[in-house]
């Protein structure tokens, strides 16, 4: 059994975990055999990747290699060491159509991506009118991947109805959300699926302007993208309708705030980044006054996928209202942590437990939707993930980041970690978001400070829900679910933080105070070793002015003889 060719994951994760390093060996060691640099497979926690394909067509899989000539020369034996087998679970519940191309073909290679399947979609779609291609999408019930879930063929309808001199199309890469990165691993892997998306739906709509707006911390992405639209321009797959189209790439300055749609219009022409009221809507009066229509990565990443298939399949898989597959950053206290896809309707059960390989003891609660989400506890993990099922739960979709949080977490402190998040990201417009959020953050300061009464908790409530009714956009309507969630759910954490001057975590300091029951201890100097602040002394007493209470000495003490909670 003989190579035919290599394939090394060189996306932002691989390289981090030093697939570049891999990546260089084994070209230098590797002789006629091909050596291909691809985009991100999925399985973040078993990077660096090195997938081996024989000459009979099997795929052999290498996980946490090394840049060393032993762990090449292994590969190169198609020796036994560090063979990786993706878990049968895994195998059971995710289903890729939308990254089905990830990890498979060279993002900077277009011949690749077309021997692959690439362009059919748009081969499809400039056979049918663009009212039928429009139809198609309908037909598949494709709702925005970027949170807010609206119907996207509906919307598309909305501007291909426009008769205007110039029809604007954006694709919102600005993915912002901590801990997501759906999006950056599509444009790094397959930065061609996300064009030939855009490029279908500048066909339908009658589209004569292309804009990507990506985050400027992206480098690898606006890479790839930039080489990609030079080889569409070169294969002249941009002349759509008669007229050659323009794809111009603007690089954001990371404002959580252009996320929302207007915000995002506004820093593309040049001012602030701020949220404007709707009516007009962006379809009516958009970029620099023109009808405009916004989509985000994922969503441009299904459209081929539906011309290929047909709206009717791909409607056949998810639930009555929320269909096809959906892409999920899996982060947090997990085993498995990356990129997966699923069918809309899995279970959080599936999702956290059987892909994601989390200990069913230690988890409790997930955390959907960014920094704008909402806490879900384990004991409603059977819920199937849709935008329906997790909105009843006070939770959103958003665009598909999903944090895992653990029993050893504080879910107040976890409350006033998202909103530090959001109410400094505020854009100001707005006084339920400027005002509103940060009087809900410095509440929640005062409560893991120790300096909390019960009065605090139905303050909370009443500012959150007065700033989701009444603020402007997007952020500042979502950014008091993390509270109201924790509350709804762990409202017996709060109490013990205000009532019972109390943290069950042992994650607020005001709460805790660490010191070494000496007659238990065994002398092994593992804390002091651990601790990166030094404040354990060669006598094992705790500073607790310099403690951080980062538990770093309670991870590593094999007996834990730790004791003193106030």
């Amino acid at each position: 059994m003989k190579i035919r060719f290599l394939r090394v994951g060189v996306a932002s994760c691989g390289i981090a975990a030093g697939a570049d390093k891999v990546f260089e060996k084994l070209k230098e060691k590797a002789g006629d055999i091909p050596v291909i640099g691809v985009g991100c497979l999925g399985h973040c926690y078993a990077e660096p990747v090195v997938e081996a394909v024989t000459d009979s067509g099997e795929s052999i899989l290498y996980r946490d290699v090394k840049g060393t000539d032993e762990a090449v020369d292994n590969i190169l034996a198609l020796g036994e060491n560090n063979h990786f087998v993706i878990p049968e679970k895994r195998k059971a519940h995710e289903l890729v159509k939308v990254l089905a191309l990830a990890g498979k073909v060279d993002p900077t290679n277009m011949d690749d991506y077309i021997a692959n399947g690439g362009y059919e979609g748009l081969k499809k779609a400039l056979s049918l009118s663009p009212e039928e291609v429009v139809n198609q999408v309908k037909i598949s019930g494709l709702r925005g991947r970027g949170g807010g879930g609206f119907p996207t063929g509906t919307k598309w309808s909305f501007l291909a109805a426009k008769q205007a001199e110039e029809k604007i199309l954006i694709c919102n890469a600005d993915e912002g959300d901590p801990g997501a990165f759906m999006d950056r691993s599509l444009m790094e892997s397959v930065p061609h699926q996300l064009l030939e998306g855009m490029l279908i739906a500048a066909y339908a709509m009658g589209a004569t302007k292309l804009f990507i707006y990506c985050r400027a911390e992206y480098p690898m992405a606006i890479k790839h993208l930039k080489i990609a639209i030079e080889q569409i321009y070169k294969a002249q797959l941009n002349v759509v309708n008669g007229r050659k189209l323009e794809i111009i790439i603007k690089e954001g300055a990371g404002a959580f705030v252009c996320g929302e749609e207007t915000a995002l219009i506004a820093s593309l022409e040049g001012k602030r980044g701020t949220p404007r009221f709707r009516p007009p809507f962006p379809t009516d009066s958009g970029y620099k006054g023109y009808p405009t229509m916004i989509n985000n990565v994922e969503t441009f990443g299904n459209v081929p996928v539906i011309l290929r298939e047909g709206g009717e399949a791909f409607a056949k898989v998810g639930t009555e209202n929320s269909k096809g597959t959906k892409l999920f950053a899996l982060a947090g206290d997990l085993k498995n942590p990356g990129l997966v896809e699923v069918p809309m309707g899995t279970t959080l059960n599936e999702i956290v437990f059987e892909i994601g390989g989390a200990d069913r003891d230690s988890v409790k609660a997930v955390q959907t939707g960014g920094p704008s989400g909402g806490c879900i506890p384990v004991e409603l993990f059977d819920t199937p993930v849709d935008y329906d099922s997790l909105k009843a739960l006070g939770a959103i979709m958003g665009s598909g980041g999903l944090i895992v949080i653990g029993k050893d977490r504080c879910m107040v402190e976890t409350a006033r970690y998202f909103l530090d998040f959001t109410h400094r990201e505020s854009c100001g417009k707005c006084t339920f978001c400027r005002v509103g959020t940060m009087r809900m953050f410095e509440t929640l300061e005062r409560i893991v400070a120790g300096k909390g009464k019960e009065s605090d908790l139905d303050l909370l409530e009443d500012l959150g829900k007065k700033i989701k009714a009444g603020a402007l956009c997007g952020l500042g309507q979502t950014a008091p679910n993390p509270v109201l969630a924790t509350l709804r759910y762990y409202r017996n954490e709060y109490i013990d933080h205000v009532k019972n001057n109390r943290c069950t975590a042992r994650q607020c300091n005001a709460f805790v105070k660490l010191a070494v029951d000496k007659d238990k201890c065994i002398k092994c100097k593992m804390c002091i070793r651990t601790c990166p602040v030094n404040a354990i002394d060669e006598n094992f007493n705790i500073d607790p002015a310099a403690c951080t209470r980062c538990n770093s000495c309670l991870d590593v003490c094999p007996k834990t003889p730790f004791s003193g909670r106030i």
